[in-house]
This record gives C-alpha cells, structure tokens and sequence, in this order.
C-alpha cells in the first residue's frame, strides 16, 4: 500500500506527525509531499523536510491521498488546484481519500463529498454540512472516504486508515504497540 501526505505551510503538526508514524509502523508506503521544494512550517512552528515534491508524486501507484488539517495548512491545500485534481481523481478511481480537522473542507471544494457522510473540526460543520451528511464522530468512513475531527482525533483517524489499507490484524497490532489498545 502506498498512501500520499501533500504538505502545506501552516498544517497541523499532531495530525501530520501521528498519521505519517502509524501508517509507517504498520508497514505501509507513505510519501510526504510538499507543496513546494525544500522544508514546510507547521502552524506552531515545526519545520518538516517532505520526502519529495507534489510534482514528482505518481498518483497511479497510489492508493490513498490523507490531508492533514491546520490552519492555514488545510486552506492552502485547497487554493492549490493540483491537489484538487488529484482529490478528483483518487476519489473517481475508487482510491481512499482522508482528511482531518479542517481539510474536509478541501474535499468539499473538490466535490468529493457531495451526497456523503462526513465529518470536519467543529468550526468546519456548516460548510460540509452544505453538501453532505454531517457527523460528530471522531471518524466518519463513507465508502473510500474517511474524515475526521481534528489533533485530538488523529490517533483514533490514523488506526482506521492502518484498518482499511493494512487490515484489523495490522491495526491491533501497532495499537497495541502504541498502548492505545491493550
């Protein structure tokens, strides 16, 4: 499995870091991918070195795109339209497209959440709720896309992609290994 973490200035360090990890634990292929080149500054000051650049990603070899939220991480997620392109077409292609905390809000200006269940960080709830399902739930999984609420949630958001990319057997096992589970 191979997932993709697109990385904008200003995102959400405790999502990012705790998503990137758990995948990465429990063996699964994720490529960080800054917006731009060189290292990207998290909204309280964390600077990240990506893995590559959104350019260089092959989205055919993909099989999961996760947003991490932030502000104005998640914003400038959205204002970038090669990340809305490739929301659009991992989604059409049936692929896993995840986002947290504010990053939902990403999905819905790619279209992507039309007619779903979803949920976002509380501040988020009416413009998802515009066009899907709202929930407030910690994570919200409607086919092959997952959403969730923010920092607090992410632990809870990155077992359930390990869930539904590696299977429950990898996701008992890193939570068990992360105490999370006993």
């Amino acid at each position: 499995m191979r997932v993709v973490v697109p990385l904008a200035e200003g995102f959400e360090e405790i999502e990012f870091v705790t998503v990137v990890d758990i995948l990465r634990r429990a063996g699964i292929d994720v490529e960080v991918a800054g917006l731009r080149d060189g290292p990207v500054q998290g909204s309280h000051g964390v600077r990240v070195i990506p893995d590559t650049t959104f350019d260089r990603v092959d989205f055919n070899r993909a099989d999961a795109i996760v947003l991490p939220g932030g502000n104005p991480g998640f914003i400038n997620l959205g204002k970038d339209e090669r990340v809305l392109d490739a929301v659009r077409r991992m989604s059409a292609a049936g692929k896993y497209v995840a986002a947290i905390c504010g990053a939902p809000s990403v999905l819905v200006k790619a279209g992507v959440l039309n007619g779903r269940i979803a949920t976002v960080h509380p501040a988020g709830k009416d413009e998802v709720a515009a066009c899907a399902r709202y929930l407030d739930e910690r994570v919200v999984v409607d086919g092959n896309v997952i959403t969730s609420q923010g920092p607090g949630t992410a632990m809870d958001f990155a077992l359930k992609l390990v869930e539904l990319l590696a299977g429950r057997e990898a996701m008992l096992r890193v939570g068990r290994e992360t105490l999370v589970l006993r």
